[in-house]
């Protein structure tokens, strides 16, 4: 079974910014993903026309009512 792990290659080193495969030995594919920005730290950046104009108010997984109001609770 093939299994995906994010990493960055810099200065000639893997940099896992996941979980890395707990392999001693293992054969690869590497894709090269082009990016005009510059990739720091763990998290990722996406290079958006929403970048930077979008505010998330709460949880966005969360009810947008309370618990009291669900009907289907009563």
């Amino acid at each position: 079974m093939l299994k995906s792990y994010e990493a960055i290659y810099e200065n000639g080193q893997v940099v896992w910014l996941d979980e890395q495969p707990e392999v001693q030995s293992a054969r690869l594919i590497v894709t090269v993903l082009e990016s005009s920005v510059p990739i720091s730290g763990k998290y990722r950046s996406f290079d958006s026309p929403l970048a930077g104009k979008i505010e998330v108010l709460g949880d966005i997984v969360g009810p947008i009512v309370d618990e009291e109001d669900w009907e289907c609770l009563k």
